[in-house]
């Protein structure tokens, strides 16, 4: 049996019983977005042109009544807190930021008091009288101030109430109770004065407030409304069922059904249907599995599209499905809300208030942005895209910018940059000013989407939220704002961007459906996929974000949170009683408080499963191969050779030697694929950095000692100029970055501390009587090595610190900044040197032997190090103990037993069988 649409049933009864009056009828629905489709059902049963009916939602025809326009909360904030600045003393006025918190809430606790049309009087004061009682076993004059200042909060509510609803009335303008408070009132006097001819017609309702049963059931008393509702037999014979809710109540207690008949219940959900539960863990698993069956659906049959609507239970899933849609859904509607707080463009624009926050804060006329701030800016989608924005950053992490004058910007990348000058134009001159450049910036952002893809649009849709959220702000600074500072527009603007939706309205009848729960009010579909069907997400979780307790709303009749779930249930067994296949997908893990638990409506429906609904439950996991993950493993090309034989006559460094023996891959992306790390911003000192700039300013200090034996006036004189060329290292090798506090005026001091610590072991060394003279520094050594066992002769090579002749011995010193024990370059025996990377030191300072070893001229030779933190120990050399003696004098037969080392592991580098493996990195 096939189930026809509601607004294909309705529009068929209303041509057929209205056929002499049809342009007289006004038909109220729950939503605007449901007119395009009865139209659409008109249409189709219709052969001749006549006019159509006015077609309006429940809240316009309620304006219409009322006579007052409604506005949105962010207007309706402002407009309150106007009147709260009226009603208290300026010196007990709290900030618009610590007002929002609160006014946010009791707004609409007085949209719900208004529109159930209970008497704000009784309500608010019983607020009020339960409060005093709470605290009645504190003696008034112990109460904190505290306390006086929370019960005058709930005193004044009353006068919050009168002030606001007075305030409005008099604009005519509204909230959306108040609206339907003074509808109620105008009743008699709209019957009276309407044209009598105009019949209206309520279609679709489920939930109903007091005031709208009120509304509907006086028009009905005056034979001028007739209304249909779309409820099935299954949810209103079974009294438990929480769908069939108000339909029941309404059936019940209306006095127009005492005597006529009630319209419409339908016989629709038990009918077959085949229903799938699916489901997978995160948000990403759900979009692809939305992505898979559409895939599915459009490889049957495009066409059928227009009637499937994947409606998303957590409206941040919304770019997660878009992302996921096949290739061939070329027509996509989005109609829902999405939260303000996950609009990518308020994302830039919260990025631009922390940065120029930030800047002011600093120093607000030098103006000094942070580099992060500014390359979150910059790196944002919406603004990566600009070629210059990518040269900025460059120019950031080159020069090691820790912060970045506003002129520096300007002057380097600004002149001529449109988008640049409103990005980093200075927020100096008040909050107008703000708000005028960052519109500014919005319009020329939606200037630059030219293309009309699904994508381009949802960005301008995106783009136009937020800049009427700047509108009003804006309009609230013009007239009401006192203080038009940015800390104001700041703290304005974190509270309202919550309230900010972004509404997606899309032509309805061809393509895809992409729906909010809400949106789908009314609407039948062949296929729905519904997605985050967890407890918590859809039904909702129990909120109370309301002044008003729960006994307290069940005693007025206010809803609760039972009430809201009814009106979840009926909108999800709505979705199903008319569809044929049904997907409902959840989410599988737990996410704190929230995912893993399936909602109760699945639960729901396998409980009271109909005899022809095929109900069948799957688990989609991510695939795991059975085997874990392999080492990654590189075989040796014929590139791969060639770029190794180019190393080989160019050198080996004892570094890269000793990155192959750490990782191979390591070896392999950084010598032969010549990889860098990504060149960043240092914004604390790195150790790297800190070893080059100890070294460089050793080396220029021993400069001019070179070739002479050093003196203790010599020494004096280089400990004298430690302090500035340490700052000179620092501006030459740290570039910009900030060294005048923090981490970076330790690491300075630590610098210089290092220095004067080693030149006072060689001004002891001096004193004590030891000849030293220094023959090189960072000078770069090389030499072949050779043996029948290598493929061809290899150049060995390096930099060395330091070469020094210490009482006619030549000392060949490794600086290293890190801590550097005696046992790291004491050897035992040769076998596994080259294996472990334990022995990198030893492996380091041999290979600098080497290379010196042509260039000693008959002297002993020594090769260690010397640890800037293990300044204590001094000079630590490399040792071997054979035989039981120990020696640390490096002779040329420990030099042939290291060169055998050496060209066992080259062998394995240049071994073209032997690919390049992943080793696990252990630390010693």
């Amino acid at each position: 049996m096939i189930s026809t649409p509601f607004l294909e049933q309705l529009a068929a009864k209303l041509l057929v019983d209205n056929s002499q009056y049809f342009d007289n009828l006004t038909i109220v629905l729950p939503n605007k977005r449901a007119r395009v489709f009865l139209i659409e059902a008109f249409k189709k049963q219709i052969d001749t042109n006549i006019f159509a009916p006015n077609i309006i939602s429940i809240e316009d025809f309620i304006q219409d009544i009322a006579g007052i326009r409604s506005i949105d909360t962010i207007e309706i904030l402002f407009e309150f807190f106007e009147v709260y600045s009226k009603i208290v003393p300026i010196d007990k006025k709290e900030s618009f930021e610590q007002f929002a918190n609160w006014a946010k809430i009791i707004l609409q606790d007085f949209n719900e008091i208004d529109r159930y049309l209970l008497d704000p009087n009784h309500v608010l004061s019983y607020l009020k009288d339960i409060e005093d009682i709470k605290h009645w076993s504190v003696d008034a004059d112990k109460r904190t101030k505290l306390i006086e200042r929370y019960l005058k909060f709930y005193n004044l509510l009353i006068e919050y109430y009168r002030g606001l609803y007075s305030h409005l009335k008099e604009k005519k303008v509204g909230y959306q109770g108040l609206i339907y408070r003074e509808a109620v009132a105008n009743i008699p006097q709209f019957l009276e004065l309407s044209d009598k001819d105009v019949n209206y017609v309520f279609a679709g309702f489920n939930a109903l407030n007091a005031a709208e049963e009120v509304i509907i059931q006086n028009l009905i008393a005056a034979n001028r409304a007739t209304i249909f509702w779309d409820i099935d037999k299954a949810f209103v014979n079974d009294r438990q069922h929480d769908a069939g809710l108000f339909v029941r109540r309404f059936k019940d207690s209306w006095t127009h059904y005492k005597s006529n008949p009630f319209e419409w219940i339908f016989d629709d959900f038990s009918q077959e249907k085949n229903i799938k539960v699916i489901g997978t863990s995160k948000s990403i698993g759900q979009a692809k599995i939305v992505g898979s069956i559409l895939e599915d659906i459009t490889a049957q049959d495009i066409t059928t599209l227009n009637r499937v609507a994947v409606v998303l239970g957590d409206e941040n899933l919304l770019l997660p499905v878009l992302h996921a849609l096949p290739a061939k859904v070329d027509r996509l509607n989005i109609t829902m809300g999405y939260s303000g707080k996950n609009n990518p463009v308020q994302i830039l624009i919260s990025k631009l208030f922390k940065m120029h926050s930030n800047a002011l804060s600093r120093n607000a006329k030098s103006y000094v942005f942070y580099y992060k701030d500014v390359i979150d800016v910059l790196t944002h989608p919406l603004i990566s895209a600009n070629a210059e924005a990518e040269s900025l950053v460059k120019d950031i992490r080159r020069n090691n910018f820790t912060f970045i004058a506003h002129q520096t910007i300007i002057s380097i990348h600004g002149e001529g940059n449109d988008l640049f000058k409103v990005l980093f134009s200075k927020w100096d001159k008040g909050a107008l000013d703000v708000l005028d450049n960052l519109s500014s910036l919005l319009l020329s952002l939606k200037e630059t989407l030219v293309a009309d893809t699904n994508q381009e649009k949802l960005t301008k849709a995106f783009i136009y939220s937020i800049y009427k959220v700047l509108n009003k702000i804006s309009n609230y600074f013009s007239g009401y704002s006192s203080s038009n500072t940015i800390e104001t527009l700041t703290s304005i603007y974190k509270q309202v961007i919550d309230l900010a939706e972004v509404s997606f309205e899309g032509e309805p009848l061809e393509g895809l459906q992409l729906m909010g729960v809400l949106e789908t009010r009314v609407l039948d579909f062949d296929t729905v996929i519904i997605t985050s069907m967890n407890e918590g997400k859809f039904p909702a979780g129990k909120s109370q974000n309301s002044f008003i307790p729960y006994d307290v709303k069940r005693e007025l009749g206010l809803p609760t949170f039972k009430e809201k779930d009814a009106i979840y249930t009926y909108h999800f067994y709505h979705l199903l009683q008319r569809a044929k296949n049904v997907y409902l997908i959840y989410n599988t893990e737990s996410e704190g408080m929230d995912g893993g638990e399936k909602s109760r409506f699945i639960t729901q429906l396998q409980v009271e499963k109909k005899p022809l609904h095929t109900l069948s439950t799957e688990i989609y996991s991510p695939y795991v191969p059975e085997v874990a993950a392999k080492d990654f493993v590189i075989e040796k090309t014929e590139s791969v050779m060639e770029r190794l034989a180019e190393i080989a006559s160019k050198g080996f460094s004892p570094s890269a030697l000793t990155s192959y023996i750490r990782n191979p891959m390591q070896f392999y992306f950084q010598k032969i694929l010549s990889i860098r790390d990504l060149e960043d911003v240092e914004e604390n000192i790195a150790l790297n950095t800190l070893g080059t700039i100890i070294h460089e300013t050793l080396a220029n200090l021993y400069n001019p000692l070179i070739g002479k034996v050093q003196t203790e006036e010599d020494i004096q004189i280089c400990i004298s100029k430690i302090d500035d060329e340490v700052a000179a290292q620092f501006q030459e090798i740290y570039k910009k970055g900030e060294i005048k506090k923090g981490r970076n005026l330790l690491a300075f001091e630590v610098a210089k501390r290092h220095i004067l610590n080693f030149l006072k072991l060689e001004l002891k060394a001096v004193n004590d009587g030891d000849s030293i003279k220094i023959l090189f520094l960072e000078k770069r050594f090389e030499r072949v090595l050779e043996s029948d066992l290598l493929p061809c002769p290899i150049v060995i090579g390096g930099s060395v610190d330091r070469i020094e002749l210490r009482n006619g011995v030549v000392r060949i010193i490794d600086y290293k900044t890190g801590k550097v024990l005696g046992t790291n370059l004491s050897l035992k025996n040769w076998d596994n040197l080259v294996l472990e990377i334990k022995n990198d030191k030893i492996i380091q300072v041999l290979a600098y032997a080497f290379t010196f070893e042509p260039f000693l001229q008959g002297r002993t030779m020594e090769a260690g190090v010397i640890s800037f933190k293990n300044m204590k120990s001094g000079f630590l050399p490399f040792k071997i103990k054979e035989d039981k003696i120990e020696t640390q004098i490096v002779t040329s037969t420990i030099l042939e037993k290291y060169k055998e080392q050496l060209v066992h592991l080259l062998l394995e580098i240049l071994n073209k069988d032997i690919p390049f493996t992943e080793k696990e990195v252990k630390s010693f």
